[in-house]
């Protein structure tokens, strides 16, 4: 296929072949690797080079703490945490106007800071929350759109896989990546609550009777230990005593301590089952990394983001400028890929622009991974509010409809954060500034 090399750019083969492939649905990893060995094969590299890229891909420790996380979210949706974690939100949230929207939002910020995963945490909640609120008079439409949003918080707020992702292979430290998504993420949730108010009051959403003071400390206190799950990973990683996967490591055996032997609702039998899920959950993301290893490596090799950065500085010298314009670029490319992925095929060219722009890097990492979060609930892909629209049972394009405005709210604190770099670094800087 050599005969190829001096008629078609590498570089527009590569990237060309992928998304066709993609549009024919073809599954992302092979997709990836079909288009990598398609162009080595054009440009007469030695096909040494697919295995050798793809095992250097997933050949990090600190990726290992990925499964584990996944592992932790099978733990919480197998016994009562979630249901405890759900008492908590109602008994805090739930008797405002539009209660269990707040309360929707609330849980999934909580969920978010135990399981790192936004697809889990539509799953789990979405499966509990959206038909209550069908059936308390919520249109069907804004249930699902809330509830995919308010997942994408399990992308930002620690411990999340996204931001390990992108320390692992982006050489930032990820302690301080987990400490600047915190308020951002913290940010969304309170804004999408406030929306979630406006939308209430507007279409007269009912609030949750208040439980009470008494009720609501009990909930609380039956909360308090799954709520510890956050502390350890969060408090050990920064505090140096373990690393991300040791931090998840110790997240799983804690949560597998109260769910077989202090709550006791998870049959021992169950754990081979749970421990077979979390292996396949793990599998289709790690082909996917091996994958993007491969594919990565062509991009940098054919210089891809040389060519982007030259772009977009033909286009502007301004950091603001130069950052919105990446914005921009992470938010078309959000649409089409999701945000492990994204990450690792991109890394090179945002790191380029970062730097063209002067940007922090722990600032960087956490703007990219917000940014990303919004192609978890935008069409094509949008994972999220797939999952959240079919448990719904509604049209995608209604839920779309319905999603826009909440888009629009992670966008803004995007921008905001880019403005006001303290809202990303000031924690991390103020907690832990040796991490910098």
């Amino acid at each position: 296929m050599t005969f190829l090399a001096g008629y078609v750019n590498p570089l527009v083969l590569l990237l060309g072949s992928f998304f066709v492939l993609i549009a024919l649905r073809v599954n992302i990893g092979f997709s990836l690797i079909l288009a990598s060995v398609l162009v080595i094969l054009v440009e007469d590299l030695p096909l040494a080079s697919v295995v050798n890229q793809m095992y250097g891909g997933i050949d990090s420790f600190t990726l290992m703490a990925v499964p584990f996380f996944m592992f932790l979210g099978r733990i919480l949706n197998e016994g009562s945490i979630t249901r405890r974690l759900l008492a908590v939100a109602d008994g805090t949230v739930g008797h405002i106007k539009g209660g269990l929207g707040h309360v929707n939002v609330f849980v999934s910020m909580v969920f978010a800071s135990l399981s790192g995963s936004a697809a889990a945490d539509t799953a789990s909640v979405g499966s509990i929350l959206i038909p209550a609120m069908k059936r308390a008079g919520y249109d069907a439409a804004f249930a699902a759109a809330l509830t995919a949003a308010s997942s994408t918080l399990g992308v930002i707020i620690p411990p999340s896989i996204i931001l390990i992702v992108y320390g692992a292979f982006g050489n930032v430290s990820i302690g301080a990546l987990f400490l600047g998504g915190v308020v951002p993420g913290l940010l969304i949730g309170v804004f999408m609550m406030a929306y979630t108010y406006v939308v209430a009051v507007r279409k007269d959403y009912p609030a949750n009777p208040f439980p009470g003071f008494r009720a609501m400390g009990h909930a609380i206190w039956r909360g308090l230990a799954p709520l510890a799950i956050p502390v350890i990973v969060l408090g050990g990683i920064v505090g140096g005593i373990f690393t991300p996967t040791e931090g998840a490591i110790a997240a799983v055996g804690w949560a597998l301590l109260l769910s077989f032997v202090l709550y006791r609702d998870v049959p021992l039998r169950r754990l081979p089952a749970m421990l077979g899920a979390a292996v396949i959950d793990f599998s289709v993301p790690l082909f996917t990394v091996a994958g993007a290893g491969i594919f990565g490596w062509l991009i940098a090799y054919l210089g891809a983001s040389e060519i982007v950065t030259k772009f977009i500085l033909a286009q502007t010298s301004d950091p603001l400028g130069i950052m919105l314009l990446l914005i921009g670029f992470l938010l078309l490319v959000g649409t089409v890929l999701n945000p492990i992925s994204a990450v690792l095929i991109f890394l090179p060219i945002i790191q380029s622009l970062g730097t063209q722009a002067g940007m922090d890097p722990v600032h960087l990492g956490v703007l990219t991974t917000v940014v990303l979060s919004v192609g978890l609930i935008t069409p094509p892909y949008g994972i999220c509010l797939l999952i959240a629209s079919q448990i719904a049972d509604v049209r995608i394009g209604r839920a779309m409809l319905a999603v826009a405005p909440i888009c629009a709210i992670t966008i803004l604190i995007a921008c905001l954060s880019l403005l006001m770099p303290g809202i990303v670094l000031g924690l991390p800087r103020l907690v832990a500034p040796a991490l910098f």
